[in-house]
């Protein structure tokens, strides 16, 4: 590569020479004669492949001892911490069907009570009704009796007057058409032997 300098305005002829001089030098110092570039000479290979090994070993040592470890130590840890959370969601699912197992078993007990409250609720009352038509019906039937055996004495009294009347109106029937008064013994055989 050849880098041209402009040429310096100077009014001292021994300083251009000496930049003349130093830009021959430079040419000559970079091999501006050799041509191509000096990786794909084989002189330099030998130096090229020491430092591509170097730099090999180095970055093999630096991935195997630091970055693999690392990066083998989030996987491991994102990992476990998926296991876990997995495992704590199974569990938290495991506790939440047995609660709702729990849950149901409470709810059938509950129903199961509740029909055999109401079941002896329904007969306390039942019974309770029964009883209570019972005392009624033994009120009804005390003051039926009592009628019936007021009947039964309004009933006699009035039969007793009955034959009481009867044979008064037999003796003033026997009088009338007779005459003469039969007794009041005559008169209440009389009406007996009729009714």
């Amino acid at each position: 590569m050849t880098v041209s300098v402009p040429p310096a305005v100077t009014h001292d002829a021994p300083h251009s020479v000496a930049v003349a001089d130093t830009h021959a030098s430079t040419e000559a110092a970079h091999g501006e004669g050799g041509g191509g570039l000096p990786q794909f000479e084989f002189q330099h290979w030998f130096g090229q492949i020491v430092y591509l090994i170097l730099l090999f070993a180095i970055l093999y040592w630096l991935i195997a001892k630091v970055f693999v470890p690392r990066l083998r130590g989030v996987i491991d840890q994102r990992a476990a911490t998926i296991a876990d959370a997995v495992s704590a969601a199974r569990q938290v699912q495991a506790e939440a069907a047995g609660q709702a197992e729990a849950a149901k078993a409470e709810v059938e007990a509950a129903r199961a009570s509740s029909r055999s409250t109401a079941a002896a609720a329904k007969a306390r009352v039942t019974e309770q009704a029964n009883a209570r038509a019972a005392q009624e019906e033994a009120v009804v039937n005390a003051r039926i009796a009592e009628a019936e055996t007021a009947i039964g004495r309004t009933r006699d009294a009035a039969m007793t007057n009955v034959a009481s009347i009867a044979s008064d109106t037999a003796v003033a029937i026997v009088e009338r058409l007779t005459g003469k008064a039969p007794t009041g013994a005559e008169a209440a055989a009389a009406v007996k032997g009729a009714a």
